[in-house]
């Protein structure tokens, strides 16, 4: 009975394969970074309207779309996908190339958007097997924080009308896996993400002299230093974690000693513990200047917790994708604002397979998917929902 299920789901998946496509290339032609993506949902409430039985709220969190189908008393289930885009100019050839200068779906968020729809479809065709109420999230903001630090995930749990999902699940594309493979992880998964911004400063000068200067470049150096020797001798390296430098700024001619250097970077970690450990050892590196004649400003930015899947939620995905090749690891380093939904109820992502056969990673400028993998998503949370609210 449950691989005849399975085989239903996907057949009704791959009848909407067309409209699928058709959907995510749109999205990828049209890409709008966090914040901004108000064409993306116009687009998605215009297909959303389509289909019966939904209540549609807009402008959830900013440009978030969450759209309700109920029928009868039973669980709330919240699907979830995130619609903005990064700003990348897109190296590629194909037809449905990005036509906003510097904006791209390198992420495939064009994909999980579309997979969502494909699942509303679905799920309104059949919703009088189903009972209980199911909420398909459309977030803006993924990619980034605003001036208060707080993603499209925030604002959206912000609004309250999260408030009532038992359950949710949310899905990644996966370049690095094959069509037919999910990747499943329970526990810490993705990583804490925080960023610094770290100036050493010292007491510019001639470069002929010196010695009558408090050279931040040289201070610089002896807290780099500091920093690229703490895994393995701060951090037990049985336990997650990093800090990862992406910018360094100091000076602006050959003979003249700078005031300052400003270093810039990110601080990623599964568990809290490792994450209070990482920051506390920056600082005690970035004190060095300090104890070596200069000074230093250390900020901190709190970005996304980790992201902690729930063994259930992972069991209910692995039912879904019965016949898929099932991979079970963490997902790296990376992080997601997913993690704030996983703080609050049982929920999990999946990475889903959507490798071509020339590997291009997440956030490369000629980033695509095996858009075949689209039915495989749209197939796995429609299954997904009905082992949650069959009757």
């Amino acid at each position: 009975m449950k691989q005849r299920n399975v085989l239903n789901h996907r057949k009704k998946a791959e009848a909407v394969y067309p409209e699928l496509v058709k959907w995510r290339r749109d999205f990828h032609k049209h890409p709008e970074l966090s914040f901004n993506e108000k064409r993306t949902s116009e687009k998605v409430i215009e297909v959303l309207q389509s289909f019966d039985g939904f209540h549609i709220q807009s402008n959830v969190g900013g440009y978030g779309v969450i759209a309700s189908l109920s029928n009868g008393d039973g669980p709330v289930i919240g699907l979830r996908a995130d619609m903005d885009a990064l700003p990348i100019q897109e190296q590629s050839a194909c037809e449905y190339a990005s036509r906003n200068p510097g904006v791209m779906h390198a992420c495939g968020h064009d994909a999980h958007t579309a997979i969502l729809l494909g699942a509303a479809k679905i799920l309104s065709e059949n919703r009088k097997h189903l009972k209980g109420t199911i909420k398909l999230i459309f977030q803006p903001a993924e990619e980034a924080c605003d001036e208060n630090g707080e993603s499209g995930a925030v604002k959206m749990l912000q609004s309250g009308f999260l408030d009532d999902i038992d359950r949710a699940v949310a899905l990644h594309m996966c370049p690095w896996q094959p069509r037919g493979t999910i990747q499943l992880h329970d526990g810490p998964s993705m990583a804490n993400n925080d960023e610094f911004d770290l100036a050493i400063k010292g007491r510019g000068g001639h470069g002929g002299y010196p010695q009558d200067t408090i050279d931040p470049l040289w201070l610089s150096a002896q807290v780099l230093q500091a920093l690229y020797s703490m895994n393995g001798r701060k951090i037990d390296p049985l336990q997650v974690g990093t800090i990862s430098l992406g910018q360094i700024h100091g000076g602006k001619a050959h003979n003249i000693i700078p005031d300052e250097v400003m270093v810039k970077g990110t601080i990623r970690s599964y568990e809290k513990n490792v994450r209070l450990t990482l920051i506390d050892e920056l600082e005690n590196a970035a004190s060095l200047a300090s104890a070596l004649g200069g000074s230093y400003e250390l900020r901190i930015n709190e970005g996304e917790p980790a992201l902690i899947n729930h063994p259930y939620i992972n069991e209910i995905i692995e039912k879904a994708a019965e016949g898929f090749h099932i991979v079970k690891k963490p997902f790296g380093m990376g992080s997601e604002d997913f993690s704030y939904i996983t703080e609050k109820i049982p929920a999990a992502m999946f990475f889903l397979g959507c490798r071509l056969e020339e590997e291009r990673g997440l956030h490369h400028p000629q980033f695509d998917i095996d858009e075949s993998a689209l039915v495989d998503g749209t197939a796995i949370l429609v299954g997904f929902v009905e082992h949650l609210l069959k009757r």
